[in-house]
């Protein structure tokens, strides 16, 4: 029969001023009868914003802000009233943030300042004026009038971890889940409600730390991750029970977890083992989502940027429990689809003719088709498959035939009975838009080359025709359907050049079906898999379709279903259990699920207590959502056991929070997990280490939270032993009580001779501070040493000077100081001695001991009648002006209270001890010069030296003199070496 259609198209053209070779986008936001269509490029100067009600056939230009150049960032649309719309804009400085808001679909819009940057909007699933902001200044902020007025919820949130109360999961809508950072940047997965979500008020739901951005709540699930050393443990809380270790095969060792989707009241998810690297292994989950089940191994996976991971896995819309998936086994690809949530997977059928109706030369099983199973960069244009909820069997994809998928072909093929038969439409790939429940199907080319054609069909693509959708090629962007699947209007978007205008198209289907279909219009098939089975997940599945010889619009009313009927039970109707899997190296010998050998089937499960029973299992279960009846149950066999008492094993010890280093008076919460064994008929004995002891029976963290108080600082090692009559397991924890570090000074000579000993010594403030770890860097090596001792006897091989830098840390802060020090092949010292009343007021800081070595050298000089330009710390005089001077009593000094303080020569170097070739200085008492020389030269005198009480053997090194050196070229030093003078000065 010839039909004529009578299609319609209307072209606007949309004025938008652009610079040459720009990339153009667009936001487009379809309504009832509406269009909101905002566009701009990536180097953006200004937005605009096009309003359509007519369904695309004409568009007004809307000013939100007459005489000010604003652009729009971001377009939300209220999910449950979608005449509410909020733009997300600034002004072209990027100064003053804006949101315009409008309650009549875009016709008029309120402007709104806000004083922070939006990121992101999200709406309350079933409340339409409350919503949530996240900041890029990664703060959360709550609107409960439609973003009029904003409250700061919290600070420090993850970016897309932010979650509203989900509906039958939930108790409270108001009730949001969030990731955020702690202050000691650890991240936890806290909840609160919106009218209170302050600091005190926030409510931890996982007991520790999470891995940062590892929160995802999906319906009735939570999943969280948490990383100690190089092992990650996943953890699944269930209709917002407890969070559960979700348990894999003991020997997966999972490198990432992908999850695939939640719904069906059962988790499916993609994991990667340890040994893989492109692939992940498909498991299912039981109803909990705590024990998991391989069902398809080795499904190829792509790594995209910013660390995201595409994994080959397509749920098809429409019909329950149908997936498609690419495998890669030894660098081929294939594609398998399964019927039964993944219970049995095969490879798809190819078309038994090609194009032109000739017979297909791919025959099996060496011949199968393969299709791309990617999501398309561009979210106006369909991915290389298609598929929809109301269109059930209706598969349209990309790809080809042969023994593997190969890259570069991207034939279209489509299927109208869900995968069991398919044809060869077109040898290029075409985006693709389902219009009236797929009652027509719009195809246009993917191809960089401006088009004005399009492809459609009616009859599931049996057969197309074409249509010119416009006089003038366009580069086309997208194509773009009114909302709901009853529609047969849909608007074609592009470009004509680089410096043209923007050109929409608008087509309409509806003038070529002149009526609504009735019952008459349709055929019924039936669903089937690849081997003719009608009972699919226990049942029989008859869906209807429009007949090739109706023209008809299904429309709003419309409805795929027809009849269900349940089945009894097969074999086929039975998953592996947890511990089970097929092994396909067996399959000869049935269809059988084999235990690992890792798994005991009779052990009882983690949760059996004493007095109760449990079912060991026979290997199988239901595939969940199966609602077959009656006929074979592989379950029935289990055996029933009681539960016996079993000894504690797996005892771990743990605080909230996981620092392990905490302040005197803080509050510590200690956590107490015990991964296997009973809980309700064991005893825990509790040992804090500070005196306190405590029993508890039937522990749990959640409800006797164990928390403590340590005053004093110390090292406190905390035991906690679990003991029942079958036997006991205990754990040991290191509490390291300590204060903040304040400052940390180092004291070393500032003059040292080459390959000699040098001691470094740092001193901390508090002086009661324990446990502190010091980093000593020297010179410019980037590998520094390390100590428990405040003190590093150390040499230095080459002249010059050497930079010294000690950072001292204990667990909760960390500071450093950091001394140059000079290194000569030869130089002298001449040791000094103080009054033993100079210590009376010494407050023990290095600034006072710099200013005791300014003042002698301010005296020295003047006694000495030495001229000098400079007198900080740095002078020049001939040893034995200094010595005669010294040895005079001429040199004192007065310090608070008027008490005198004298500077000698000490007793060790009185005489001619200067002319030793070799100096031997131990525990010297008193104040010591150090005279230097180098290359005849006068040198620079550097800052004093401190040293700790501790040290006694702070200069030991053997300081070189040359007899052949004239001693009246040598320069003088002047510095304070010790930390307590009282200790080894003599008067």
């Amino acid at each position: 029969m010839l039909f004529r259609w009578a299609l319609l198209s209307e072209t606007q053209c949309v004025r938008q001023q652009r610079k040459i070779k720009e990339t153009h986008r667009h936001k487009s936001y379809p309504f009832t009868h509406t269009l909101l269509i905002c566009y701009y490029s990536n180097k953006v100067l200004e937005s605009s914003l096009w309003r359509s009600s007519d369904y695309g056939s004409t568009y007004t230009k809307l000013n939100l802000m007459p005489g000010t150049t604003i652009i729009v960032t971001n377009f939300y649309i209220c999910p449950t009233n979608k005449k509410k719309v909020i733009l997300v804009s600034s002004s072209i400085n990027e100064r003053d943030q804006m949101l315009f808001i409008s309650t009549d679909e875009g016709s008029s819009f309120q402007r709104q300042p806000v004083s922070f940057t939006v990121d992101t909007l999200l709406f309350h699933p079933s409340e339409e004026d409350k919503l949530l902001a996240y900041s890029k200044e990664a703060k959360l902020y709550i609107s409960t009038d439609l973003g009029h007025k904003w409250t700061l919820l919290q600070e420090r949130v993850t970016k897309d971890r932010v979650f509203w109360a989900v509906t039958g999961a939930d108790v409270d809508p108001d009730l949001v889940h969030m990731e955020i950072q702690d202050i000691g940047g650890g991240y936890l997965y806290v909840t609160c409600l919106i009218q209170n979500c302050s600091d005190k008020m926030v409510t931890a739901q996982f007991l520790g730390k999470i891995d940062h951005n590892s929160l995802s709540v999906q319906d009735e699930y939570i999943f969280v991750k948490v990383t100690t050393g190089n092992r990650t443990k996943y953890y699944v809380s269930y209709r917002r029970n407890e969070f559960v270790q979700m348990r894999f095969p003991k020997y997966a060792l999972p490198k990432d977890v992908q999850i695939v989707s939640t719904d069906e009241n059962q988790v499916f998810l993609a994991l990667q083992e340890w040994y893989q690297t492109d692939t992940y292994n498909l498991y299912q989950s039981d109803p909990q989502g705590v024990y998991y089940s391989i069902v398809l191994e080795n499904v190829r996976s792509t790594k995209q940027p910013e660390e995201n991971v595409l994994i080959d896995i397509l749920e098809v819309r429409g019909i329950k429990g149908v997936f498609l998936a690419n495998q890669k086994i030894d660098g081929k690809v294939m594609t398998l689809i399964t019927y039964n949530k993944g219970r049995d997977w095969e490879p798809l059928a190819p078309p038994t003719t090609d194009m032109n109706g000739k017979p297909a030369s791919c025959k099996q099983p060496d011949c199968h088709l393969h299709l791309h199973l990617r999501w398309a960069d561009n979210p106006y244009v369909s991915g290389t498959v298609h598929t929809k909820d109301s269109a059930p069997g209706l598969i349209m994809g990309a790809g080809n035939l042969g023994s593997q998928l190969v890259e570069y072909k991207e034939e279209m093929y489509i299927t109208s009975d869900c995968g069991k038969t398919w044809r060869q439409v077109f040898e290029e790939e075409h985006h693709i838009l389902y219009l009236d429940h797929g009652g027509v199907i719009v195809a246009i080319k993917d191809t960089s080359i401006p088009l004005k054609i399009l492809k459609f069909s009616t009859d599931e693509g049996r057969t197309w025709s074409i249509h010119n959708f416009t006089s003038t090629s366009v580069f086309v962007d997208g194509l773009l359907s009114e909302p709901g699947d009853e529609t047969l209007v849909m608007t074609v978007f592009g470009h004509i050049s680089y410096r043209s205008d923007w050109e929409l198209v608008k087509v309409d289907f509806r003038q070529s079906f002149p009526r609504q279909c009735t019952e008459a219009d349709y055929d019924s098939w039936k669903l089937t898999d690849l081997q003719g089975e009608k009972c699919i997940m226990g049942q029989e599945r008859m869906y209807r379709r429009r007949k090739e010889s109706s023209f008809c619009i299904k429309g709003k009313s419309y409805t795929s279903a027809l009849t269900d009927k349940p089945c009894q039970c097969t074999e086929k109707d039975f998953a592996c259990d947890y511990g089970f899997e097929r092994a396909p190296s067996l399959r000869l010998e049935g269809d059988r699920c084999y235990p690992d050998f890792w798994h005991d089937p009779d052990a009882p499960p983690e949760n059996c207590h004493l007095g109760h029973s449990y079912k060991s299992s026979t290997g199988y279960r239901k595939v969940i959502t199966n609602v077959c009846e009656g006929g074979l149950n592989k379950e029935q066999s289990a055996k029933q056991h009681s539960c016996p008492l079993l000894p504690p094993r797996g005892l771990q010890l743990g605080i909230k929070g996981q620092m392990l280093a905490v302040a005197p008076g803080d509050d510590i919460t200690f956590i107490v997990h015990q991964e296997q064994g009973d809980t309700t008929s064991t005893r825990y004995q509790v040992d804090l280490m500070d005196g306190v002891r405590a029993i508890y029976e039937n522990l749990t963290v959640t409800d006797e939270p164990i928390q403590h108080r340590y005053e004093k600082p110390g090292v406190y090692r905390v035991n906690v032993k679990a003991e029942n009559s079958a036997g006991h397991d205990q754990a040991t924890l290191y509490i390291q009580v300590t204060a903040p570090l304040q400052d940390v000074h180092l004291e070393v000579v500032p003059i040292a001779g080459r390959n000699q000993e040098v001691n470094l010594t740092a001193i901390v403030l508090p002086t009661e501070a324990n446990l502190t770890v010091f980093y000593w860097w020297i010179g410019d090596n980037l590998q520094p040493k390390l100590s428990l001792e405040n003190s590093l006897i150390t040499r230095f091989s080459e002249e010059g000077e050497v930079p010294v830098t000690v950072q001292a840390s204990n667990g909760r802060s960390m500071v450093q100081d950091s001394k140059i020090i000079i290194v000569y092949d030869h130089f002298q010292v001449i040791p000094l001695s103080f009054s033993r009343n100079l210590d009376r007021f010494n407050p023990n800081i290095p600034e006072w001991r710099q200013d005791v070595g300014q003042v002698v050298t301010k005296i020295l000089a003047k006694v000495s009648i030495i001229n000098t330009q400079t007198l900080e710390l740095c002078l020049f005089y001939r040893v034995p002006t200094i010595k005669q001077v010294l040895s005079e009593n001429n040199v004192s000094f007065i310090v608070r209270g008027g008490l005198r303080v004298l500077v000698t020569l000490a007793d060790s170097d009185r005489g001619d001890s200067l002319m030793h070739p070799w100096l031997r200085f131990r525990k010297l008492p008193g104040r010591n010069v150090y005279a230097q020389m180098h290359n005849e030269k006068e040198q620079e005198m550097t800052s004093p030296v401190n040293h700790s009480e501790d040290t006694q053997n702070i200069i030991q090194g053997e300081e070189f003199i040359d007899d052949d050196l004239d001693s009246q070229t040598l320069g003088v030093v002047l510095s304070i070496n010790s930390r307590e003078l009282h200790s080894y000065l003599t008067s």
